[in-house]
């Protein structure tokens, strides 16, 4: 990944002599356990390659510096996508601002990798490709609410996360699931 995502260079606070600090030993924890749960986060909030980069170099710089101040209150986890969701959100928001169409370069296009089973692969890529889209014109809570229900992480969990009630996780978790479904199921985005 990123130099980022193997730690930032900074640590001062509680360093022991030749050891590596409290908040550097979180991060380390918070990238081996959500690593590939935060980049497939990003993935789902910015559909941009060189973006998506971004997004995640924005929400790792992020949760290092909140590292600093995790008392413990809630999870690990919880505060992990508390601060991925928060910075993925605020992403999307400045995106809106100055959203321009884009279009595929070359360089993008020649960079796809061969694959021996195009077809089937194409359609799985074509499926996750709209699946994403329509999770993208979500508004942000709705995304951040099926989003941690994609990830498998539990209503009260994503309520603590949100700061909704858990009926209401359910609830619109319910609701998102019926209206992807059949927005999917329609061919449309």
């Amino acid at each position: 990944m990123t130099a980022l995502a193997q730690g930032p260079g900074v640590a001062s606070d509680g360093d022991d002599p030749g050891g590596k600090s409290r908040r550097g030993a979180r991060y380390d924890e918070v990238v081996a356990n959500h690593a590939a749960a935060l980049a497939r986060l990003a993935r789902a909030y910015e559909a941009d390659s060189e973006r998506c980069r971004d997004l995640q170099q924005e929400i790792h710089a992020a949760l290092w510096e909140s590292l600093a101040g995790f008392d413990g209150r809630c999870s690990l986890r919880t505060w992990v996508y508390r601060v991925a969701h928060n910075v993925a959100c605020s992403h999307v928001m400045h995106a809106q601002r100055r959203r321009a169409a884009t279009l595929v370069s070359l360089d993008e296009l020649d960079a796809l990798p061969a694959d021996p089973d195009h077809e089937a692969s194409t359609d799985r890529r074509i499926a996750l490709e709209r699946l994403f889209a329509l999770i993208q014109r979500l508004n942000p809570l709705d995304r951040q609410v099926i989003l941690l229900y994609l990830e498998g992480v539990d209503s009260g969990a994503v309520a603590e996360i949100t700061g909704l009630s858990v009926a209401n996780v359910n609830t619109k978790v319910h609701r998102i699931k019926k209206i992807l479904a059949s927005r999917f199921s329609e061919g449309g985005t």
